[in-house]
């Protein structure tokens, strides 16, 4: 991770995923993220989520969600029990990006101390 270790600050981390969505995908990836909200927000040491939805501005990402996490030890508790909530659903998030032909970059941040 670019020589920075993982919540050096030992605050929260967030959760950053960003997708281009072709219109015809946009009902199904919105209620398939819906459902996973639903999930974290239930979650020991989910802080606060945000669904954005770009409606101007050049850049190519047309929605994004973003999940602040208490500690980088939450996030890594959540991971088995969504993975286990979407096999039971039979949701498989890669299958459905593929299928839907939506680009994602997917990454964990943490603030930048001093800033």
């Amino acid at each position: 991770m670019n020589g920075i270790n993982q919540n050096v600050n030992g605050g929260s981390v967030f959760r950053v995923d960003k997708f281009v969505v072709p219109a015809a995908a946009r009902k199904e990836i919105l209620v398939k993220v819906k459902t996973t909200h639903e999930l974290l927000r239930q979650q020991q040491g989910f802080v606060q989520d945000f669904l954005l939805e770009q409606f101007s501005g050049p850049g190519e990402f047309n929605l994004v969600t973003i999940v602040e996490w208490e500690s980088q030890a939450a996030v890594d508790k959540v991971v088995p029990i969504v993975k286990a909530a979407h096999e039971r659903i039979a949701f498989s998030p890669q299958e459905t990006i593929a299928r839907l032909g939506v680009r994602a970059d997917i990454a964990t941040y943490q603030r930048i101390p001093g800033l």
